[in-house]
């Protein structure tokens, strides 16, 4: 008997980019990335995973890592003005 299964749609894989040269204190980890730009660390992986902000990994543990200058551009990049009353 053959069953037909729905397809499961899978995302595409993460693209890390090895961290290289450069202070370690130009880096920040999830749940500070996620504080400076003042959403959830699940939102953040989100985005990270859709390619909105760019993800680093840490090569000795595999951790996920956000360039400071990359949330400031980030912000930056989405930034509304706001409307005088």
């Amino acid at each position: 008997m053959v069953r037909d299964f729905p397809l499961v749609q899978t995302r595409p894989p993460l693209r890390y980019r090895r961290i290289g040269p450069g202070r370690p204190a130009d880096y920040v980890m999830t749940a500070e990335a996620a504080e400076i730009l003042g959403v959830s660390q699940n939102t953040l992986r989100a985005w990270a995973r859709d390619g909105k902000i760019p993800i680093h990994q840490n090569p000795a543990n595999g951790y996920r890592l956000f360039r400071r200058s990359d949330l400031q551009a980030f912000l930056k990049k989405i930034e509304r003005p706001v409307k005088p009353q």
